[in-house]
């Protein structure tokens, strides 16, 4: 049977009942597809790219053991395809500058305590406290001195200019009165300060360091020579917030020749580790476990599980670290390597607010196919009442238009591509346009 007698007939033709989706689907669907890509578009530009596989950190090559501490690190960084360039710089002033400058590229740097009290911190943040690192006085034993301002008139090596052991004891024998008008200050540090005690050249050094310095051991062990006993420690920490009052205890140097023979008080500034707060979060966490596992273990002068901590006055903690050192590192680090941890941030960045937004259109976008697609047969619908009203007036002449306008409206409703989910509505409305066209015959 043809096209044609199945219209006449008032049968729906089989094509019309077959679905027709790509335009009433892409409508329905096309504010869900906007929402996506417009928050697809903003996580590629505003959520934190993927982690930079190099850290520079920028040690003074003048004091202790940053150099050590930071191959450390960088061992433990290459274990999770991160590596650690390290830069020596003249002291920690010049560490702290080359922080400060963008153009430098450092990302961290050795700070110990006091050295930043007159500087500029806006930008940076402390990681924590990694360690003590005592201010160590040795004297020749002719040299009865129990307190910093004992060491007026005598001739005393006070480090190198700019490394923090020189910036540190300045300062101390400053607020102690000792100066060079009453004392001859000798800008000198670690090996040669070393020799010229040994020489007699000078009364008494500066040096800084942890208890295991080879240096700190080999001047210790060095004859006619003792580590001076500062019974104002505790006055002088309080006056100097960066500085604690330490006890060294009797032996701790050397159990077979008894170093120090005594208890030693001693005082202590603190080594942060400082970085740009700009650093990748991803890479901070990173580094949070590294200090925390180089650093956390029990020492000569601390005890397990006392560092890494918030015990630096100069710098700000950072949030992260805070949040690092209370609770641990993020869910996902325990459980997974560092590389893998972070893709799975990423893309949960993106698609938590996919989902968000995916959840409630996926309930609204089939009501708006469904009325996208009723509203196709509505307006015939509104156009076949129109028909109607106008039939109940009109004259004999009129009524051959109207059966070609009612003609055009059954023409249309044979030609829509409906789903067959809608095929119901579109047998009524044929339903319904047979009611009129018998009307017109009568």
């Amino acid at each position: 049977m043809s096209d044609n007698s199945e219209m006449s007939h008032g049968k729906v033709p089989r094509e019309a009942l077959h679905v027709s989706l790509p335009l009433e689907a892409f409508k329905a669907i096309l504010p869900y597809l906007v929402a996506v890509i417009l928050i697809a578009v903003a996580g590629y530009w505003l959520i934190d790219p993927a982690p930079p596989k190099n850290i520079v950190i920028s040690i003074s090559k003048q004091d202790g053991n940053y150099l050590a501490y930071a191959s450390l690190y960088g061992v433990l960084l290459q274990q999770d395809g991160v590596k650690l360039e390290i830069r020596e710089s003249d002291g920690p002033l010049q560490s702290l500058a080359e922080l400060r400058s963008k153009e430098s590229g450092v990302d961290m740097a050795f700070m110990p305590g006091g050295v930043a009290r007159l500087e500029s911190t806006v930008g940076l943040a402390s990681f924590g406290s990694l360690y003590y690192e005592p201010l160590w006085i040795f004297l020749n034993t002719k040299s009865k001195v129990g307190t910093l301002s004992g060491l007026k008139g005598k001739r005393i090596a006070i480090g190198r200019v700019d490394s923090g052991c020189h910036i540190l004891s300045r300062m101390l024998l400053d607020a102690a009165g000792v100066t060079e008008k009453n004392s001859k200050l000798l800008e000198i540090g670690e090996e040669e300060a070393a020799d010229a005690l040994r020489r007699g050249t000078v009364d008494a050094i500066f040096l800084s360091g942890v208890p295991t310095t080879p240096l700190i051991q080999k001047v210790a062990a060095m004859p006619a020579v003792e580590l001076a006993d500062l019974s104002e420690a505790e006055a002088i920490s309080r006056q100097f917030n960066f500085l604690h009052h330490l006890v060294l205890p009797k032996g701790a140097l050397s159990l077979e020749n008894n170093i120090p023979p005594r208890e030693v008080n001693m005082l202590a500034p603190t080594v942060t580790l400082v970085a740009r707060q700009s650093m990748n979060q991803a890479l901070v966490y990173l580094v949070l476990k590294v200090i925390s596992r180089v650093h956390g273990g029990a020492g000569m002068l601390q005890q397990s599980g006392e560092f890494p901590a918030d015990k630096d006055s100069d710098f700000e903690m950072s949030s992260q670290a805070k949040h690092f050192y209370e609770s641990g590192p993020p869910f996902l680090d325990r459980y997974l390597p560092f590389w893998a941890a972070t893709f799975v941030n990423r893309v949960l960045i993106i698609l938590l607010p996919l989902a968000a937004i995916a959840i409630p259109l996926s309930r609204i976008a089939p009501a708006i196919y469904t009325w996208l697609v009723k509203s196709r047969i509505y307006r015939l619908y509104g156009e076949l009442r129109f028909l109607e009203t106008r039939l109940r007036n009109a004259r004999q002449d009129e009524l051959d238009d109207l059966r070609k306008e009612l003609d055009a409206i059954d023409n249309k409703v044979n030609n829509m591509r409906l789903p067959v989910s809608f095929s119901s509505h579109l047998y009524e409305l044929r339903s319904h346009i047979g009611l009129v066209r018998a009307r017109l015959r009568t």
